[in-house]
C-alpha cells in the first residue's frame, strides 16, 4: 500500500475505522490527519453519510467530506465469507481498530476485542457507543440528539421562558470523538511500556456528563439542579450579549479586573467601585440592575465600534458571525482556516486541523474517499503476508 508522501507524529500506525457517520469518523479523521494511515472499512451501500444532503459540493454530502480525509476506503460484507477474512486480516496487521456498532454487534463477525487482541496482541481497540456496554447501556441505540436529551443539556440549552432546544452541532459526538482519540493516543503509550495494547470504550453518555462541566458539577458537587438561562452565565456577569446601536456584541468580563477596564472604556468607571458591583458574585446577584446600565452606553455606538475599544482594554468581546463569518474572522487574524485537500482536479477545500506542532505538521493529500476507491490496493496489501 503506497504510503503518504507526508510524515506526521503517527506515521507508520496503521488505523482499521470500522465506524461511520460521526463520532468514530471524526477521531479516525485526527489521527489520520496526524500522519496515520487509516483503512475506512464500509458496508457495500457506504458510510450513512454519503446520503446525508443537502448540502452537496459535486454531488457529494458536506458532513461526509467534512470528517473523511486522509483515509482510503474499502467496502466489505462482514456476512460474505470471503469479505470478512479479508476484514480479519486487516484487523490482524491494525496498530489500531476503532469501532461503533452496538455493543457486541462485531462478536458474531469475530471482530469484536477478545477475539482480534488474541491474534493482535498489540492492538489498541477502540469503542464508541450510546450508552456503554454494561447489560441496561448496552441495550440502547445511541443517537447525538438522544443523548442531548437524556443528559440534560437540552433542559440548559434556549430561552428560560421558552422550550429545551439542541445544540446547533452533534455536540457529544464530537466530544466522544476526541475522548476516543485521547483513549487511543493513551494506550499507545501504554503500549510503549508494557509491549500489550487494550480495549478503549468510550460512550456519548459518559463524554456528555464530563462534557456538562460546571453544569453537572452543580449538581453533582452542589446539589443545585441547572436551568437554561438563554444566553447568560450561571456564575458570571456580564457574560453574555448585550445590544448595541445596530446589533448585540458578546461581552465577557471574567474577573474583576476586566469589569473594571470594561465600564472605564463605557465611561462609567464608578460601576467598579459600586458595592452592588464589586465583585462577581456581587454582579451576579445583581444583574438585573447592572444589565441597564451597561446597555445605555453600548446603545450609543456600533457593535463593531466598541468591539475595537473594549477589545483594545483587553476585555474579551465579540460579534455573533454566522458561519461564514467566522471563517472569515479566523482568516484575518491569520489562522489561515482552510486547507485545500489533496491534488489536481481531486482537491477540494477542507477545514484545517485544529492542532500545530513546533517540529511535525498535519497532511492533507488524501481527500475523502470515494467508496471502495481503494479496495483492490488493501486487498493486494493484505495479500502480501497472507
Amino acid at each position: 500500500m503506497t504510503e503518504s508522501p507526508k510524515q506526521g507524529p503517527l506515521a507508520g500506525l496503521v488505523v482499521a475505522d470500522l465506524s461511520r457517520i460521526l463520532a468514530g469518523p471524526y477521531a479516525t479523521m485526527l489521527l489520520g490527519d496526524l500522519g496515520a494511515e487509516v483503512i475506512k472499512v464500509e458496508g457495500p451501500q457506504g458510510d450513512d453519510t454519503r446520503t446525508w444532503q443537502p448540502p452537496v459540493r459535486d454531488g457529494v454530502s458536506t458532513y461526509f467530506l467534512g470528517v473523511n480525509r486522509n483515509k482510503r476506503s474499502i467496502a466489505l460484507d462482514f456476512k460474505d465469507a470471503d469479505d470478512l477474512e479479508v476484514a480479519k486480516r486487516l484487523v490482524a496487521r491494525a496498530d489500531i481498530v476503532l469501532e461503533n456498532f452496538r455493543p457486541g454487534g462485531l462478536a458474531r463477525f469475530g471482530l469484536d476485542y477478545e477475539t482480534v487482541s488474541a491474534t493482535n496482541p498489540a492492538v489498541v481497540y477502540a469503542s464508541i457507543s450510546g450508552f456503554g456496554s454494561g447489560e441496561q447501556g448496552a441495550k440502547l441505540p445511541g443517537y447525538d440528539l438522544i443523548v442531548q436529551a437524556i443528559s440534560g443539556l437540552m433542559s440548559l440549552t434556549g430561552d428560560p421562558e421558552g422550550e429545551p432546544f439542541r445544540a446547533g452541532i452533534s455536540v457529544f459526538d464530537v466530544m466522544a470523538g476526541l475522548h476516543a482519540t485521547i483513549g487511543v493516543l493513551s494506550a499507545l503509550n501504554d503500549r510503549h511500556r508494557t509491549g500489550r495494547g487494550q480495549h478503549v470504550e468510550v460512550n456519548l453518555m459518559s463524554s456528555a456528563l464530563s462534557g456538562l462541566v460546571n453544569q453537572s458539577s452543580a449538581y453533582v458537587a452542589g446539589g443545585t439542579v441547572p436551568f437554561r438561562m438563554g444566553n447568560s452565565h450561571p456564575s458570571l456577569f456580564p457574560y453574555e450579549p448585550l445590544p448595541c446601536s445596530d446589533r448585540d456584541l458578546i461581552i465577557t468580563a471574567g474577573n474583576n479586573g476586566q469589569f473594571r477596564k470594561l465600564v472605564e472604556v463605557l465611561g462609567v468607571p464608578e460601576l467598579a467601585d459600586d458595592p452592588r458591583f464589586a465583585r462577581n458574585e456581587d454582579r451576579t446577584a445583581n444583574r438585573d440592575e447592572l444589565r441597564p446600565l451597561l446597555v445605555e452606553r453600548l446603545a450609543t455606538r456600533t457593535a463593531m465600534e466598541w468591539f475595537d475599544d473594549i477589545i483594545g482594554a483587553g476585555v474579551p468581546c465579540g460579534p455573533i458571525n454566522t458561519v461564514d463569518g467566522g471563517v472569515a474572522f479566523a482568516e484575518s487574524i491569520g489562522l489561515d482556516p482552510v486547507v485545500t485537500v489533496g491534488s489536481g482536479d481531486a482537491a477540494l477545500p477542507g477545514v484545517r486541523h485544529p492542532i500545530r506542532f513546533s517540529d511535525a505538521e498535519a497532511r492533507y493529500d488524501l481527500p475523502p474517499p470515494e467508496l471502495d476507491e481503494h479496495g483492490d490496493e488493501i486487498r493486494a496489501w493484505l495479500q502480501e503476508d497472507a
